[in-house]
């Protein structure tokens, strides 16, 4: 048998690398990847009836996270994408959901952060405008806890116990009448059907006296109508975390210098009285908007340790609130 010189042998081996590791990139694995994305611009997204022209140039723009299934390659290298986090698919999907549905529960997520931020906006501009409770709905789930196993973000929490929720209060009155290992049914509503979940109950890790079962919670509305045509499309992208964007672009859409000439980034899901509550892939977001070259960055004061970490010589200003953002925003000077 011939031997092949030693170049040969090199050459046949790096092919074999390259096979291998474009295997292990196809391959998906058990984790999820976080990857930094481009932050964009509100204006092309968002019709308004009676919109002004900007006279000043800036801009609001929203940020998103490029979410997918980190490859094998991913899991083993997570250091091949800069800015890259990975995530256990437990802490993406919930017990029994799949891409399809996930999927789905983040474009509703989209759906009403849009209508929210329109109500809020418009609020803000002396309008009249009209909401319907919709009841107490599970916002997140908590990995590792009961809730996450049999929970899922959007579902409507109608009874715990046999008694009716009307509201927050209902819920967290009856878990802080329990102690851990205790039992709590709940009835819940998701897409139009009810069902009956019992969890058991575990020790809170912030007070282990108190019962837990992770799950954050908020009433939902229903906007029932605007004054003014609103229109939004961000295509594909989901999740409510682009609500406070969206509620300063309208403003800036209908005559107001929000952005004083700069060029604003924004994250946080934004509720009808205004708060603005933390999101997740704030690393990425910020880093986004830092490759972006965007002027200002205004996070959730609860991210907003985490922004700072990865934002260089970007600025990110902490808000809890509408009016903080547009206070904020207000005391810039106007750009020449």
């Amino acid at each position: 048998m011939r031997r092949l010189p030693w170049p040969a042998w090199l050459i046949a081996f790096g092919a074999l690398l390259l096979v291998v590791a474009a295997a292990l990139y196809a391959a998906p694995s058990d984790r999820y990847i976080f990857l930094p994305d481009e932050a964009r611009a509100l204006a092309p997204k968002v019709q308004v009836e009676g919109e002004k022209p900007d006279a000043n140039g800036g801009g609001i723009h929203y940020v998103v996270v490029d979410v997918r299934k980190a490859s094998f390659l991913e899991k083993l290298f997570p250091g091949l994408h800069d800015g890259a986090t990975l995530v256990p698919e437990r802490e993406i999907l919930a017990d029994g959901q799949n891409e399809r549905t996930r999927r789905r529960a983040d474009l509703q997520e989209m759906a009403r952060s849009q209508k929210y931020a329109a109500a809020v906006a418009l609020r803000a501009l002396g309008y009249t405008v009209r909401t319907k409770r919709l009841g107490v709905s599970v916002e997140a789930t908590y990995a590792g806890y009961p809730a996450a196993r049999q929970l899922r973000p959007g579902d409507l929490v109608r009874s715990v116990d046999g008694r009716r929720v009307e509201a927050s209060e209902d819920i967290t009155g009856a878990l802080s009448r329990k102690e851990p290992r205790d039992e709590v049914t709940l009835r819940i509503e998701r897409g139009g059907k009810t069902r009956e979940v019992t969890l058991t109950t575990v020790a809170d890790p912030r007070r282990p006296g108190r019962a837990f079962v992770g799950i954050s919670i908020a009433e939902v509305f229903d906007v029932l109508d605007l004054p003014v045509d609103v229109e939004i499309d961000l295509g594909k992208v989901g999740g409510p975390s682009a609500g406070l964007a969206f509620a300063l672009d309208l403003m800036e859409e209908l005559g107001r210098n929000v952005d004083r000439g700069y060029r604003i980034a924004a994250t946080g899901q934004i509720f009808l009285d205004g708060t603005v509550a933390e999101v997740g892939g704030v690393k990425q977001k910020t880093i986004g908007a830092r490759r972006s070259g965007m002027d200002l960055f205004l996070v959730p004061g609860e991210n907003a340790a985490e922004a700072r970490r990865h934002a260089g010589d970007l600025r990110v200003v902490a808000v809890d609130t509408f009016q903080q953002a547009l206070r904020a925003l207000a005391t810039l000077p106007p750009r020449a």
